[in-house]
């Protein structure tokens, strides 16, 4: 329909209720005339019946004129006035525009206006302001922003023009859609993690605080010697390093050198840790039953420091060569990692469990620092079965999951195996050959599905694990 159309069909409505009125006009004339003869009769009735027919006429014509207005005023731009019924321009056919999420802190000086010179300066370059943490110190504020800007700007540019309006120590950070809720909800998520999972404690710390290094340093070391240095019950605030009792025993001691930790930092860390050693250790009960491809049913399970004795049993059942290949080192000293390996605090581990209750099979997944290893130790009368690669799979999904961008193994060169089920995960992966020992590296973030070739196993379902 063309406008000229548009126009033509409003108009007829108008000039149908122009005439009707007119005839309600005349009508109310006459009426009037007669009342007016009946009440008032002679000149003074008439001079009555003309100034009211003049204040009507008035009154007509002021809303005609104000309907007349109103139709050529412009459209509002205020979206509450606007609503839902608002219609699309050009700019939202084309889309929002893109943009990106940072995680910025900043130190300002604790004056009134200083924040808010610092917020005039984000706007200038579009910049909005999701949310907004203060921490504040002695000698000044720490303010933690979650920034959207938008796509095309630069980093550089927006920490200078931070640095500009007054800001010092500026320090910026991707962040996801994680961050995107507030402090109070995400403490609650991150003390649930906590308390399901012994092994979560290191992972929730690391998103609370962001690019960090975390060390837990066990009581003694392999040969029963002290290892752990001594850390008050209130733990230690550095500038750059933060230390607690690991509830395990030992030292649990948190690093950034980016960014100098804050009181109130220390005060959430303080929190989680008191929680994990409340709870003692705890691992999810899952378990999922497997069928290999001969028909046995094998069970796949978290495992921890109670399962030492069966841990240590497979470790008898296995041959030198299977022990030194997973160790690397004297294979009398093999048990002495198994309370090290079986504990949450240093990672997660998988056994697979046989119908009889014996453990054939462990796979460790260790935080380390920054980085994360993984590794494989398959009892010798149950390896070439698929079970090697399943745990694989499953420990690479947890350190996708866990956020780790990249995950090693340290084998031997020789150990095919290993090598094979690294390769069978369809991941890009980096290898490294020193003196004899093979390092490969995976980054577990585009893990593919399951191919169809090699063994299979199936859930007791019916579904199948590659």
């Amino acid at each position: 329909m063309t406008e000229a159309t548009s126009a033509r069909s409003v108009r007829r409505p108008d000039r149908r209720r122009a005439a009707v009125a007119l005839a309600a006009l005349f009508t109310a004339v006459a009426v009037a005339d007669a009342a007016v003869d009946a009440l008032l009769p002679g000149p003074s009735g008439r001079v009555l019946l003309c100034v009211a027919a003049l204040a009507l006429l008035a009154a007509v014509g002021c809303r005609g004129w104000w309907a007349r207005r109103q139709e050529t005023a412009p459209p509002s731009t205020d979206p509450a006035a606007a609503g839902a019924t608002a219609p699309a321009g050009p700019a939202a056919e084309a889309g929002a525009p893109e943009t990106a999420l940072w995680r910025m802190r900043t130190t300002v000086r604790d004056e009134p206006g200083s924040l808010a010179a610092l917020c005039t300066a984000l706007a200038t370059l579009r910049v909005d302001i999701l949310s907004l943490q203060a921490h504040p110190l002695s000698t000044g504020t720490v303010d933690e922003f979650l920034l959207r800007t938008p796509a095309g700007l630069a980093p550089a540019e927006l920490t200078g023009t931070v640095a500009g309006a007054g800001g010092s120590d500026v320090w910026l950070e991707r962040a996801d859609a994680h961050d995107l809720a507030d402090a109070p909800t995400r403490m609650l998520g991150l003390a649930t993690r906590t308390a399901l999972d012994s092994a979560e404690l290191p992972l929730a710390l690391r998103q609370l605080l962001g690019r960090c290094t975390i060390h837990s340093v066990p009581a003694r070391s392999l040969t029963g010697q002290p290892q752990a240095e001594e850390v008050p019950a209130e733990g230690v605030l550095e500038e750059h390093t933060m230390k607690f009792r690991d509830p395990s025993g030992g030292s649990l001691t948190i690093e950034r050198p980016q960014v100098p930790f804050t009181p109130t930092e220390f005060a959430r860390v303080r929190a989680l840790v008191e929680l994990d050693a409340r709870l003692g250790q705890r691992i999810p009960p899952r378990r999922d039953v497997l069928t290999l491809p001969e028909g046995n049913e094998i069970t796949v399970r978290r495992v921890d420091t109670g399962d030492l004795a069966a841990a240590r049993a497979m470790h008898e059942r296995c041959s030198t060569r299977t022990l030194a290949q997973r160790y690397h080192g004297p294979v009398g000293d093999a048990d002495r990692y198994l309370g090290h390996l079986l504990s949450p605090r240093f990672g997660r581990t998988l056994a697979v469990e046989t119908a009889s209750g014996r453990l054939v099979a462990l796979g460790h997944l260790l935080w380390d620092g920054d980085e994360t290893e993984v590794a494989l130790l398959v009892e010798d009368a149950w390896q070439q079965r698929g079970i090697g690669t399943e745990l694989l799979r499953r420990l690479i999904a947890m350190a996708a999951e866990a956020g780790c961008e990249s995950v090693y193994a340290i084998t031997k060169a020789s150990n095919t195996g290993m090598v094979a089920a690294m390769r069978g995960l369809g991941l890009p992966l980096d290898y490294q050959i020193e003196e004899g020992t093979l390092v490969i590296t995976a980054r577990p973030g585009g893990l593919p599905a399951r191919r169809a070739d090699g063994p299979q196993l199936r859930l007791r379902d019916g579904s199948r694990r590659g």
